[in-house]
């Protein structure tokens, strides 16, 4: 019965060895088999006329190819030097018709932890069951201590945004009014995200706002927003102590992995940008790996269940991590697993459901998916997620041309050396799945957002990032390394803190108090128009007017609806692509006429900060 088991476990992990070589000599014959021009990896030609369809056969032959010659002969250490040499042959011809410094880091580094593949091979064997152990009750109070901190450093940072006029209507003040009609007829409408009255989810479906809508009639201000997202990204660290206890982590340890999730700039950092249903990915996603160690059904349903509810885009990684549970399972297959495996397979088809019903919705209701971030990748006219993925199947070189482009070399090196690498270094490399998200949402796309640690894309990849280092970190022998690896960690990480975040984050409290009269004269100018009149306002203003009915964004607005505002608000130290559409021919700021096109249909200037702001008012004959 063991030897069954060991050479099932084994035939699974020989047919993922095979399947990698088989695609990777496919799709090796298929660039070489490209014009030297169409080799270039920085545009799509090449993709346009590379065929799928060989690719798929030549990788199904040469894996029947494999498993055949297998049944006969010990080809296991062959196989891994095959893949090797392949991937080098790729990597060379790639670096040939495309060099960069960035490309060529990554294939250095992939040809290493192959090297190390082909000579070690797969640890296959079960998953090491840790038990328990209790940490010191100090550690637990600083742990608790630390994240009252961040609590309040965020709280204070993000608050400070809205009392400095520094929200803008792209997320903050969309939410914001979002929220006051959740408050006033129970949906999440708002008149600035499109230039008229529409819900919200017709843009992103994202009904997990509604947890936070309790907290919000209690106190109904855009500073009770940014408070709650400073709770909900606090709220991780319940997890993630929790999944360090799973793995055997002492109180030491827990509190010094909590402590890099604090500092940890993909994760502080994110925070900038003002609240964001992405928020809650983080303590989700922890609460699926917590639930699916300790295999509490209730948990993973839970979690799961709400990370679909963060937007139509969060069933990605409910999908990688069922896709990773189920490798995980078939290659440590005991009949005890069983549960695991259809805990997978549920995941897995309730993921895609969510997603091609959400995105169906979308695109036929609503704006659609932003597949346009992808352009990188679209060689075939459409504008399908589903390219993506046949490009990374035909090309992955590539995926890693664009992921090693020189912008994302830093966001590269923000993320992986507060964590010293740990998410990569692992023998199980099934756990490698859970680099999907990372290298599809933040490396991946030319949206230059997604690979910015102070935008909230981060927040999803970096959750599996954090899981993968408490793994993999547990599985380090002594107990004396596992403090020093988190250790340096920590350091690494709070030196990228104070590098990085705390200056963008110093800037707003600082900035507070030293513009303290101006900004309360802006208030005062602000707080004279009507709650219940329709206003049209610069972007940095109508986080301030949001609670009320209807209120438009200059720089977004028709004509036809600035006209029906009775206010309108100017900032007079807006960008110039603000007034465009009253510009005329040959010139780019349309700020002047603009200001005509008020006076010639009955506005006057009603109240004005120097340097600061003009509100105009319609008069009512």
């Amino acid at each position: 019965m063991i030897l069954q088991k060991k050479l099932r476990r084994f035939q699974t992990a020989d047919l993922i060895r095979q399947l990698l070589a088989a695609w990777l000599l496919a799709v090796t014959v298929e660039y070489l088999l490209l014009l030297s021009w169409l080799r270039d990896l920085s545009g799509v030609d090449g993709l346009a006329v590379m065929s799928l369809g060989r690719v798929l056969l030549l990788t199904a032959l040469g894996t029947v190819l494999l498993w055949g010659i297998s049944r006969f002969v010990n080809t296991v250490s062959v196989e891994r030097w095959c893949v090797v040499g392949i991937f080098a042959v790729l990597a060379a011809v790639s670096l040939r018709a495309s060099y960069s410094k960035g490309l060529l880091g990554v294939c250095i580094v992939l040809l290493a932890l192959l090297v190390v593949y082909a000579i070690r091979g797969w640890d296959s064997s079960p998953e090491p069951v840790f038990a328990p152990r209790s940490g010191h009750k100090a550690c637990l109070w600083v742990t608790v201590g630390l994240t009252v901190i961040f609590f309040l450093f965020v709280s204070v940072w993000t608050v400070s945004r809205i009392y400095n006029f520094s929200t803008p209507t792209y997320d903050f003040g969309i939410f914001s009014q979002m929220f006051y009609h959740m408050k006033e007829s129970g949906l999440p409408m708002t008149t600035l995200e499109r230039d008229g009255l529409m819900s919200h989810f017709l843009v992103h479906m994202s009904p997990i706002w509604y947890l936070l809508l309790p907290f919000y009639l209690l106190a109904p201000s855009p500073v009770t927003l940014q408070v709650l997202q400073a709770a909900v990204m606090s709220s991780a660290v319940i997890p993630l102590w929790r999944i360090g206890k799973d793995h055997g982590l002492s109180g030491v340890q827990r509190m010094l992995l909590c402590a890099v999730l604090l500092l940890y700039p993909a994760f502080s950092g994110g925070t900038s940008y003002d609240i964001h249903e992405n928020c809650f990915l983080m303590p989700l996603l922890l609460w699926l790996f917590h639930g699916i160690d300790r295999k509490n059904t209730c948990i993973i349903t839970i979690s799961a269940l709400l990370t679909l509810m963060v937007k139509e885009d969060a069933a990605v990684y409910v999908a990688v991590i069922a896709l990773w549970l189920m490798v995980r399972t078939v290659l440590h297959w005991r009949k005890e697993n069983k549960k695991d495996l259809f805990t997978a397979v549920g995941l897995l088809l309730v993921s895609l459901l969510w997603f091609f019903l959400t995105t169906g919705f979308l695109a036929r209701f609503g704006d659609g998916v932003m597949t346009y971030r992808y352009q990188n990748f679209m060689y075939d006219g459409d504008s399908s997620l589903l390219t993506v993925v046949l490009s990374v199947l035909l090309n992955p070189m590539k995926a890693l041309f664009e992921c090693m482009e020189e912008e994302k070399l830093y966001f590269f090196l923000l993320t992986m050396l507060p964590l010293l690498g740990l998410p990569l270094l692992t023998r199980r490399y099934e756990r490698y799945i859970l680099l999907i998200p990372y290298i599809l949402i933040n490396l991946m796309s030319d949206y230059k957002y997604q690979h910015d640690v102070f935008f909230q894309y981060t927040f999803g990849s970096a959750a599996c990032l954090l899981y993968l280092t408490a793994v993999n970190l547990a599985e380090l022998k002594l107990d004396r390394r596992r403090v020093l690896a988190l250790a340096a960690a920590a350091t690494v990480s709070a030196a990228c803190f104070c590098m990085t975040v705390i200056p963008k984050a110093l800037r707003y409290p600082i900035e507070c108090i030293r513009e303290l009269d101006a900004h309360r004269s802006i208030r005062s100018a602000l707080s004279a128009i009507p709650e219940d009149a329709p206003v049209t306002a610069t972007f940095t203003y109508t986080t301030f007017l949001s609670q009320r009915e209807t209120l438009y964004d200059v720089g977004h607005a028709s004509k036809e609806h600035v006209l029906q505002t009775d206010y309108v608000v100017l900032g007079l130290d807006v960008p110039e692509g603000d007034f465009r559409q009253y510009a005329t021919e040959g010139e780019e700021d349309g700020f002047e006429n603009f200001i005509k096109f008020l006076e010639e249909n009955g506005y006057t200037v009603l109240d004005e900060v120097p340097e600061e702001l003009v509100i105009y008012r319609r008069d009512v004959p």
